[in-house]
């Protein structure tokens, strides 16, 4: 059984990167409308984002084919919670942020219950186009939602540092700890850096999580304990936190230096642009921003350099790809102008379209396209064995929250690994 496990998740691993290769509309295909595009209709789609220019950019290339429809992006305020009154009021959305803990979680019942099955046959949208591992079905078989942005969990590159120093960029755990010291002894006394304040957003996790999921990955029974929070299941942490522990032991990461950066996001951002950090640990979702903040960085625009996001090699093999989704776009089974939202989504669900949404957000695309964005082209070379899909293997909230808790503590020195690990499943 073991064998057989390993041997399907193998598998699924593989048609990842398969699944758009025969795609009946690819990248060149052109969209052809099948409604009447006389049709006048309103189309709301509902998110937590500030804003959403990329999404915009969406609705005007739609309304080259239907102009008389007029799309909007809301944000909602508070939106977990406001989420299920607003499905369900008089000013309900067509299309809403939607995330795969909704799906089985009886506090969002309601929300699921608005759900439209997105692969239902007469919809034909193009879900071959995404990443197969990306792909979240119910206990009915049923996609409620599909992935419009993917994410990982990385390291921004100075890649121009690294040329002017002479030091090759790591791609194993040895060339790692070479060119930290390398680096250390030309005056840089943070090698690595990262938000390192609160363990919901700080770098051990980052670190911390892609190894740990990587671990279970290998050991299906060990996944069923760690997403049932089994005590049994901490040992499997040890590798995580032991990588955590031995950055900052040998000095790669210089902690006092990583807290005066006072948030995951923009302030990572910049502090990168400062262009004398090698290394910046960080999500995908970071990333993002680089793009709009390089001209708002004083120090980039008048010394600019080349950059990209890599897997932190963490293992003698390197690093790993945990590939998950971001954001995830479900629609209103119940809303107005249902028709033509779907029509929406059967243009929105195309390789041509997702890449240029994830280029202009600059997210990872959900498509096989990784290269695309030449930011994420490391992740495109990364094997199919150092691929984790964390919608195939079914980790859980909980399991996660446990990890990053764990990281973070070990990693500010207020455990120790054996403490952490024996901890799992109280930790908070």
């Amino acid at each position: 059984m073991k064998k057989f496990i390993c041997t399907l998740l193998a598998i699924c691993t593989l048609l990842t990167f398969a699944s758009c290769g025969g795609n009946s509309q690819n990248e060149t295909a052109e969209f052809k409308p099948s409604l009447d595009t006389k049709t006048s209709c309103n189309i709301t789609v509902a998110g937590s984002y500030e804003n959403f220019e990329a999404l915009e950019a969406e609705f005007d290339r739609f309304n080259e084919f239907y102009p008389n429809v007029r799309l909007r992006y809301v944000k909602l305020d508070d939106y977990n919670n406001s989420l299920a009154t607003v499905l369900a009021g008089n000013d309900k959305p067509n299309i809403f942020f939607s995330y795969t803990w909704m799906i089985g979680n009886s506090n969002y019942d309601q929300v699921s219950a608005h759900m439209e099955d997105l692969s239902d046959p007469s919809l034909k949208l193009n879900l071959d186009c995404i990443r197969s591992g990306l792909i979240n079905r119910d206990a009915e078989n049923r996609v409620l939602m599909v992935p419009v942005f993917s994410r990982t969990y990385g390291m921004l590159v100075n890649n121009d540092l690294f040329k002017r120093e002479g030091v090759a960029v790591p791609t194993t755990q040895a060339e790692l700890m070479t060119a930290c010291e390398t680096l250390r002894g030309k005056g840089y006394e943070s090698p690595m850096m990262g938000y390192s304040l609160k363990s919901s957003s700080c770098f051990m996790y980052t670190v911390a999580y892609p190894m740990f999921v990587a671990t279970l990955a290998k050991n299906p029974e060990a996944l069923a304990l760690a997403n049932n929070l089994d005590p049994e299941a901490g040992e499997y942490m040890r590798p995580a936190l032991e990588g955590v522990k031995r950055l900052i032991q040998n000095a790669c990461i210089d902690l006092e230096a990583c807290d005066a950066i006072k948030d995951n996001y923009t302030q990572v951002i910049l502090r990168f642009f400062e262009g004398d950090v090698p290394m910046m640990i960080c999500a995908g979702d970071t990333v993002s921003g680089t793009k709009k903040r390089e001209s708002q960085s004083a120090a980039f625009s008048g010394a600019p350099f080349d950059y990209s996001f890599a897997p932190i090699p963490m293992t003698a093999d390197g690093g790993y790809f945990i590939d998950s989704p971001s954001v995830e776009f479900a629609v209103n089974k119940d809303c107005d102008n249902l028709d033509m939202t779907n029509e929406f989504m059967r243009f929105l669900v195309t390789n041509k379209e997702l890449n240029e949404m994830a280029s202009v957000k600059r997210l990872v695309t959900p498509t096989a396209d990784l290269a695309r964005d030449s930011v994420y082209a490391p992740f495109g070379k990364i094997p199919s064995e150092r691929t984790v899909l964390t919608e195939v293997l079914g980790i859980k909230d909980p399991l996660t929250a446990q990890i990053r808790v764990a990281a973070f503590k070990v990693g500010r020195g207020e455990l120790t690994v054996d403490e952490a690990v024996a901890m799992y499943g109280r930790l908070e």
